[in-house]
């Protein structure tokens, strides 16, 4: 999955963040603004993002046709990977009458020529450009028995969702392609249609400590919306084993003794002394992560939950005689 989202994004500082956690668990990228931030500033100078030489609409339209646009990107870029999109004027048009000729050119110079079309029905779009990159390239079947294009692919990169793309990948398998001749980028979808209730993500206030030293644990328990309630007191989180290191909370006072996952890094102001992992280093922790954690884990110890309850009963008993409200 490509990041085409940085103009998609309210403000730069967006598609940093986006962008970023993007990068977590793909590599291609054109939002330079997140490429240039993970490198320089989360991983000591070492890249991360890449990307390949690529038009856009306004550099097709630029010239008198757009043959003369393929051709020109071919004179610079055609020994490697480059993309064209190719719905200017007449994406079929194209198709039958430019590819041909690029074939011709790419096959030579041993460079690889993605399609991108940006328009139109997405699935109908995807298989266009497979079929006439068939039939200019040619291709070899896998081990598998489906095709794979030599030196050309599609990119689909308007308007992808999660639906969408599982549709488009289903209609090039049934039409005998493989998965690897087509590529997927996002925009807006990517780095903008998120928010934290999306992730089903809140911080909220657990536990205070007065002036006169007092602490008490608290938690929020709406009355009407109990998908809200929070959990109690102070945690402490520690990968539990029999679900392959999953982190599960737990209260700090009954906590095992491993390791706390948790790391204070913030107290009124920045931790002095601490050293944050590397971006390389966070990458490869998610990878193994992602693949040895159950897809569903349990995430709160059995004791924090009977805690989260005392301490329910315990404010309810408040609202119910009123003290909450003097």
């Amino acid at each position: 999955m490509h990041d085409f989202g940085f103009r998609a994004c309210t403000c730069v500082e967006q598609s940093m963040l986006g962008g970023a956690a993007h990068l977590l668990t793909f590599a291609g990228s054109d939002t330079m603004s997140a490429a240039y931030y993970v490198q320089h500033v989360l991983n000591g100078g070492r890249p991360v993002a890449t990307s390949v030489p690529a038009t856009e609409h306004s550099v097709m339209t630029a010239y008198q046709s757009e043959r003369q646009a393929v051709m020109r990107v071919l004179d610079e870029y055609g020994k490697g990977v480059v993309a064209c999109v190719l719905d200017s004027y007449d994406y079929a048009r194209a198709l039958r009458d430019v590819l041909p000729i690029v074939a011709e050119r790419q096959v030579r110079d041993g460079g690889v020529f993605v399609i991108r079309p940006d328009s139109g029905d997405q699935v109908e779009a995807v298989l266009m450009g497979l079929q006439a990159a068939d039939k200019a390239f040619g291709s070899t079947l896998n081990s598998k028995g489906y095709k794979v294009i030599r030196n050309a692919s599609v990119i689909q990169g308007d308007g992808v969702t999660l639906d969408s793309l599982e549709r488009i990948l289903d209609a090039v398998l049934n039409a005998g392609f493989s998965a690897e001749c087509v590529g997927f980028g996002m925009g807006g979808g990517l780095l903008q249609k998120l928010d934290r209730d999306m992730m089903g993500m809140a911080v909220k206030l657990s536990s205070i400590t007065y002036e006169d030293g007092q602490t008490r644990d608290i938690m929020k328990f709406p009355k009407q919306g109990s998908s809200k309630v929070s959990l109690p007191g102070k945690f402490s989180v520690h990968a539990d084993a029999t679900q392959n290191g999953a982190p599960v909370a737990y209260r700090a006072s009954h906590a095992p003794s491993d390791p706390d996952l948790l790391q204070l890094v913030y107290d009124c102001g920045p931790v002095p002394g601490h050293t944050w992992d590397s971006f390389d280093a966070v990458r490869a922790r998610l990878d193994d992560q992602w693949t040895r954690f159950p897809k569903i884990a349990r995430a709160v110890s059995d004791d924090l939950l009977d805690y989260q309850k005392l301490i329910h009963d315990r404010q309810e008993q408040r609202v119910n005689d009123g003290s909450a409200f003097a």
